[in-house]
C-alpha cells in the first residue's frame, strides 16, 4: 500500500512513518505549509521553516521520498476566515478541529492524489477499526490509548468517507512509547517539544491576530455578583431543557461597571487573562460577552455560578454524525458520555434529540459551556457524532 504520511516536523508523525515503513508499505513524505504570515505570532513558536527543515530530515533518516505541498490559500480561506467569522459572532471557533476536516482529512488528501497514494496518515492519537454490513464498511473512531494525549476530539468532524482513507499510526501508544521508539531510531527530532498554539499557525497574541480583521473597540466591562444568581435558584424541571440550556441574559442594569476593555470579541467565556481590573481577592473570569452593546461581563472567583450551567443546545444543521446509523430520532433520549474541550475529562449526559435541534443534559453542571466551540459525545470509547455549541 502507498500512504503518504504528513510530516509535521513533530516527533507523532515521524515515528508514524517509521512504523508503516516497518510494516511494509510504500511511504512518502509530505510536508503540507499552510500558514505565511507572522501577524500576531509569537517569535520563535513552531515557525513553518523550521518545520520543513526538521521534516526533511526525517525523510532522509528513514529513506523515504519527501515532498512538499502548499495549502496555505485553502487553509486562509476555509479556516482563518471562518475564525475571524465566529470571533466577531461572539463565538469562540476551534481552528484544530476545522483544520483537521478542511486541510489535513480533506485539501491535503486531494494534493497527495497526484502521488498516488491509497491513504494517508497522521501522528494524530487516536485509533480506528471497522465492521462490514453487507458491501458497506463502517468506520469507528476511537479514543487514542494515552489518556493524556487522545486527539480524537480533534477529528470530531470527520466523515466515513475521510475516515476511510486515514490511518493512525500511533493512536494505540503512550506518548512515552513514541518518544522511545524515536530515540531508539535516533531521529532528528525524538525530543523536540510539542507544538503549541493554533494549528500551522503556532502561539498567538489573540488579540493582535484578529485585530487583521476585527477593530479594537472601547466598552464596558461589568461585574455581575454571586446574589444575582438567587433569582435563578428555583427548580427547573428535569424534561425542561430550553431552560436549561439558556445562558445567562444580562441587561444594562445587572452588576457595576469595574472598567474598560477593547472589543468584547476578543474575550470568551472562563478566561481569565486580558480582563485588566485589579482590587479583588479572586481573579476575575469572563462569564458572558455581548457583541451588541460590546460589553464584557465578569464574575469574581473559579466557581462563580455564572460559570456554569447544566444544558447545552445545538442547532440541526451543525449536528454532525460520524455513524449516521447511530443519529437521534426527534424525541429520543440517549445516554452518553461527552466533552466540550479537549483534554476535559469525559462527563455524563443525555442527549435529547427534539424538533428544534438537541439538547445535551449534564449530569454535573459544566465550567465554561463557550458559543462555537464542540460537543463531542462518546459511547464506549467511540466518538460517534459532535456539534457546535449554541
Amino acid at each position: 500500500m502507498k500512504i503518504a504520511v504528513g510530516l509535521s516536523g513533530g516527533v507523532d508523525s515521524a515515528v508514524a512513518a517509521y512504523l508503516l515503513k516497518q510494516s511494509g508499505n510504500e511511504i512518502v513524505g509530505v510536508f503540507m505549509q499552510n500558514w505565511h504570515d507572522s501577524t500576531g505570532t509569537l517569535h520563535g513558536d513552531c515557525e513553518w521553516e523550521e518545520d520543513l527543515s526538521i521534516a526533511k530530515m526525517v525523510a532522509r533518516k528513514l529513506d523515504i521520498p519527501f515532498e512538499f505541498v502548499d495549502l496555505s490559500a485553502e487553509y486562509r480561506k476555509r479556516v482563518v476566515d471562518y475564525m475571524f467569522a465566529e470571533y466577531e459572532r461572539g463565538r469562540t471557533p476551534n481552528p484544530d478541529v476545522l483544520c483537521n476536516r478542511e486541510i489535513k482529512f480533506d485539501a491535503f488528501i486531494k494534493a497527495v492524489n497526484r502521488f498516488g497514494a491509497d491513504k494517508i496518515a497522521t501522528g494524530h492519537y487516536a485509533r480506528l477499526d471497522s465492521f462490514k454490513s453487507g458491501n458497506t464498511e463502517t468506520f469507528r473512531l476511537l479514543a487514542g490509548t494515552d489518556p493524556n494525549k487522545d486527539q480524537s476530539y480533534f477529528l470530531c468532524r470527520l466523515s466515513q468517507a475521510q475516515l476511510s482513507k486515514a490511518l493512525f499510526p500511533v493512536g494505540h501508544l503512550l506518548k512515552s512509547e513514541v518518544r522511545r521508539i524515536a530515540a531508539e531510531q535516533n531521529l532528528p527530532n525524538a525530543d523536540r517539544k510539542d507544538s503549541q498554539g493554533i494549528c500551522f499557525v503556532g502561539k498567538v497574541d489573540l488579540p493582535v491576530f484578529l485585530q487583521q480583521k476585527l477593530s479594537a473597540k472601547k466598552g464596558n466591562t461589568v461585574e455581575i455578583m454571586r446574589d444575582f444568581y438567587r433569582k435563578y435558584q428555583e427548580n427547573i424541571p428535569d424534561d425542561d431543557y430550553k431552560t436549561l440550556a439558556a445562558p445567562f441574559k444580562y441587561s444594562p442594569g445587572d452588576g457595576k461597571k469595574i472598567g474598560t476593555h477593547d472589543g468584547a470579541h476578543f474575550f470568551t467565556i472562563g478566561q481569565r487573562r486580558g480582563i485588566n481590573v485589579g482590587g479583588h481577592a479572586d481573579p476575575l473570569f469572563v462569564i458572558a460577552t455581548d457583541i451588541e452593546t460590546n460589553t464584557l461581563y465578569a464574575g469574581e472567583g473559579q466557581t462563580h455560578p455564572g460559570l456554569f450551567r447544566k444544558a447545552l443546545f445545538i442547532n440541526p444543521d451543525e449536528i454532525h454524525w460520524i455513524r449516521k446509523d447511530l443519529a437521534l430520532s426527534e424525541g429520543e433520549t440517549v445516554d452518553y458520555d461527552v466533552r466540550i474541550r479537549y483534554r476535559q475529562p469525559l462527563q455524563k449526559a443525555k442527549l435529547a434529540m427534539q424538533s428544534e435541534g438537541l439538547y445535551i443534559i449534564f449530569d454535573k453542571p459544566q465550567r465554561g459551556i463557550t458559543p462555537g466551540q464542540f460537543a463531542a459525545w462518546y459511547f464506549d470509547g467511540e466518538l460517534t457524532g459532535s456539534g457546535v455549541i449554541s
